[in-house]
């Protein structure tokens, strides 16, 4: 099994250089708070939020997946100069549809070099 890194508030750290390797690696969730039962819903995660990623031929962001609880729902994968061989943010937006009460959405992005990231999770109330 590979090791997941959990993201952590960088806010509570004091070392740049660790804050950076933190956020560029983790997946941040943007998407409404609720969503309805049966209806498309967009789900946006970005790669870091302050900081951007390599887009390198040997140091790219390979996958961004997507969770509700422990069922991946949906999955990109990306190949090196997607980015255009700069440093940015790899936003990715999947379209779901909800069909349980409630959503708790996580997702993992995965660094050829740095291995898997693992987001907050957001939870979504799913209404009739």
């Amino acid at each position: 099994m590979p090791k997941i890194n959990k993201y952590q508030d960088i806010s509570e750290i004091d070392r740049e250089a660790k804050k950076d390797l933190i956020d560029r690696h983790s997946p941040f969730i943007h998407c409404a708070d609720t969503a309805k039962a049966g209806e498309p819903f967009e789900v946006t995660v970005k790669m870091g939020n302050e900081y951007t990623h390599p887009d390198d031929f040997d140091h790219f962001i390979e996958s961004v997946t997507l969770f509700d609880g422990d069922t991946q729902l949906a999955k990109a994968t990306y190949v090196p100069g997607t980015l255009g061989n700069t440093k940015a943010h790899n936003t990715t937006t999947f379209t779901i549809i909800p069909t349980g009460k409630k959503l708790k959405l996580n997702a993992h992005g995965y660094c050829t070099k740095h291995g898997i990231w693992e987001g907050t999770e957001k939870e979504v109330t799913v209404e009739a």
